[in-house]
């Protein structure tokens, strides 16, 4: 693959607008077994549900047969067939309540490329910027990894999760990846169409959505720690979990106050590992 073109692509950004309406939080409230009605107008809005909003809205006659929108426009037109979310670095500079209208500024910041086991993997981070009324609000690094589909399924190496101050099981299952996967506008396949998953993209079932794990954590995070504040988020995925996985959610404390956190398959493999740090901390 040309990198040299593909590098032409950093510096390109887009600027969107877009309301906190309510609709949206109260059905991921929902979904997620909490109550809607703490969601209407002037609710705070938890970290990271921005990810509800500023979707990419694509026509049907634009959608690539893997669900996502063709390649090329803003991102790059990375030919590599798997493309995935693997992970993102946050910081929060203050609330988010529902009814905000907010600007949101991403621009592609980096492109590499590097040779892992399953081959040649491309490697795109984007920054987004989230303010209301040029006040900043979050800002994020995202991190979009390409690369081949193997002939088989070969996860990485487990690692363990190691010992937890406390653990959460989640219910995963077909239904909550499909809302989840329809709340987000996100239409890849391998979270809700089994056969494709499975036989285009060979893994063993659905697989649970990185987003979804990264916002699983924390919310386990801000029930076990109560009235304080998330400064500061980093996510990257290890191992895909799945829809048949016994999943858990679990944390502990680390040395600079904040929380490292995890979900887990069945047998204590680390599907997702997080750093939250708090405000003040």
């Amino acid at each position: 693959m040309d990198t040299g073109t593909l590098q032409s692509w950093i510096g390109r950004t887009e600027v969107q607008i877009d309301t906190v309406h309510p609709g949206p939080a109260r059905a991921l409230a929902a979904t997620l077994d909490q109550n809607p009605d703490d969601f209407l107008l002037k609710a705070e809005l938890p970290p990271l549900w921005l990810w509800l909003y500023f979707l990419p809205v694509v026509r049907a006659s634009a959608v690539s047969p893997d669900g996502h929108p063709q390649r090329g426009g803003f991102l790059p037109p990375i030919t590599l067939p798997r493309r995935m979310w693997a992970g993102s670095r946050c910081q929060f500079y203050g609330p988010v309540r529902i009814g905000d209208e907010l600007t949101k500024v991403s621009s592609i910041a980096k492109v590499t490329s590097k040779t892992g086991r399953t081959g040649e993997m491309v490697f795109v981070t984007v920054r987004h910027s989230y303010s209301r009324g040029g006040a900043g609000l979050m800002e994020e690094e995202q991190d979009i990894v390409y690369m081949p589909i193997p002939d088989v399924f070969s996860p990485p190496d487990p690692t363990p999760v190691g010992t937890c101050a406390w653990t959460e099981r989640v219910a995963v299952d077909p239904v909550l990846l499909f809302r989840f996967s329809a709340l987000t506008f996100n239409g890849h396949r391998i979270h809700y169409d089994r056969p494709y998953a499975m036989e285009t993209e060979k893994y063993p079932g659905l697989v649970v959505h990185g987003p979804l794990q990264a916002i699983l954590l924390m919310e386990a995070a801000r029930r076990w720690q109560p009235g304080k504040r998330p400064a500061s988020y980093t996510f990257r995925g290890l191992r895909p979990l799945f829809d048949y996985d016994a999943v858990s959610v679990c944390g502990r404390t680390n040395e600079a106050g904040g929380l490292d956190l995890f979900t887990a398959n069945g047998d204590g493999a680390a599907g997702m590992q997080a750093n939250l740090g708090w405000a003040g901390g």
